[in-house]
């Protein structure tokens, strides 16, 4: 998802849910955030690398690709972007599956996981920050479903000739082709469906082979429709409803809001607030379904008709000297430190998920909710520990 979802259309799910505006706007800007936090940030603030929830093009231009750098990448983008569906998944057919293609195949992204609900409960009681990431992994499960955070061509790779849109025409849909060229300083041009996406590589652990970059950015637009065949899929094509699917995200972020706020006693998957956006769902919808890259705009008139308030357009660096001028002592109390907190229990949880499932894409990590701030370690420093352990 981009940040029109990310960000405009959380506010207007937390206010939804009953958090006042200011608090709205704080999980708003969490989720946002998370697109924003790489180590080049955290570096240039003074803040823990460990904490990164992203990683930048150029970074990801040095990536190492040995079993070190893949799982690094894969603790980052499986734990915010794309939250594994089922840890134990099979494919479910008669044939035999290397351990290896298993491992990445258990990574791939779907809603209403038990990782889905562990995330909002992690959540439960903590800050408005903890409260912006988890709807942020929450929100992406329903975008990103069908890709893995891990780098993988046997898993993530899509064929440019079976992409088709969904064109609306008469009582049904037709199928029309769109274009895809590789140029990341180019934007999409919606108008012609001429979308940008990652070089074709035949490298299985290539970061072109990352999550849906081999789909461009039609997983994050909501007014999309489109038929693809998956890598992964035994050519048995994929049909992705983005319309349906970011409204079912808007609706189960409301629910576990409304959770969270102290509403509700439990959250459980496969509940959605449709009822409170009864009288706003022709508005919903339409925002949706609008054939447009950015909806920010949109979803702001939105929040300002539920609110009679407006949210300040995001900017990275709105909390930075907050952080940097204040003492090791106080740095965890201000906005991105309550952040950076956050983001080290997600990625703690989710890695630890992971590996006690028997997979090692994504490394060993320290239990941070039994071992506080210090235990999250890179794993550059957990082999050494492991190593004299043993």
């Amino acid at each position: 998802m981009n940040a029109d979802f990310h960000y405009y259309a959380t506010w207007c799910a937390a206010l939804l849910a009953g958090f006042t505006h200011e608090e709205s706007c704080a999980i708003a800007y969490s989720d946002n955030f998370v697109d924003a936090c790489s180590r080049s940030l955290l570096s240039r603030i003074g803040g823990p690398s460990a904490a990164a929830t992203t990683q930048l093009a150029l970074e990801m231009m040095d990536a190492r690709t040995d079993i070190i750098g893949l799982q690094d990448i894969t603790r980052i983008w499986a734990s915010f972007h794309f939250l594994p569906k089922d840890l134990h998944a099979s494919p479910g057919t008669d044939r035999r599956y290397t351990k290896k293609y298993l491992s990445k195949y258990r990574l791939i992204c779907g809603p209403n996981s038990d990782l889905m609900e562990r995330t909002v409960e992690l959540a439960k009681g903590k800050s408005l920050q903890a409260i912006g990431v988890a709807m942020h992994v929450l929100c992406d499960t329903w975008a990103h479903q069908h890709f893995a955070g891990t780098p993988s061509m046997v898993i993530n790779n899509v064929l440019d000739s079976y992409v088709y849109e969904l064109v609306p025409e008469g009582d049904g849909y037709r199928d029309v082709k769109p274009s895809f060229r590789h140029s990341a300083s180019a934007p999409d041009d919606i108008e012609n469906r001429i979308y940008t996406h990652s070089l074709n590589s035949g490298s299985e652990n290539s970061i072109m082979n990352l999550g849906h970059g081999r789909a461009g950015h039609l997983p994050d637009y909501s007014f999309i429709r489109y038929r693809y065949l998956p890598a992964w899929g035994n050519f048995e094509e994929i049909i992705k409803d983005n319309p349906s699917d970011f409204k079912n995200a808007f609706c189960q972020m409301i629910q576990a809001l409304k959770y969270l706020h102290g509403d509700l006693e439990t959250f459980s998957r496969g509940e959605y607030a449709y009822d409170v956006i009864a009288d706003l769902e022709p508005d919903i919808d339409e925002i949706l379904k609008k054939r447009q890259p950015d909806a920010g705009e949109d979803w702001l008139s939105l929040g300002k008709q539920i609110s009679n308030c407006e949210i300040d357009p995001f900017d990275t660096d709105t909390y930075i000297e907050e952080y940097t001028k204040a003492n090791e002592k106080e740095k965890d109390d201000t906005f991105l430190g309550r952040f950076i907190v956050a983001a080290l229990a997600q990625k703690s949880m989710v890695t630890g998920q992971i590996y006690h499932s028997g997979n090692k894409l994504a490394g060993r990590i320290v239990d941070y909710q039994k071992d506080g701030f210090g235990g999250m370690k890179d794993y550059k420093k957990l082999v050494r520990d492991e190593d004299t352990e043993s």
